[in-house]
């Protein structure tokens, strides 16, 4: 990513990381690591579904 690039008005992930975790009780944090993980993991199977759908673009136009 581009550093010098603006924030975007819209970053839900960055008010995401500033917010207090102090206010959440344990429940409420566990809550919210699994929500983060699950996150997580539908994140790294769009990048799979990406990057092999670009593989499989690549090869087609290579024939």
């Amino acid at each position: 990513m581009d550093d010098d690039a603006p924030p975007r008005p819209d970053d839900v992930l960055a008010e995401l990381v500033r917010q207090d975790l102090d206010r959440f009780s344990v429940v409420e944090l566990h809550a919210r690591v699994a929500t983060l993980e699950g996150e997580i993991g539908r994140t790294r199977r769009k990048i799979e579904h990406a990057v092999n759908h670009r593989a499989s673009a690549d090869a087609l136009f290579r024939r």
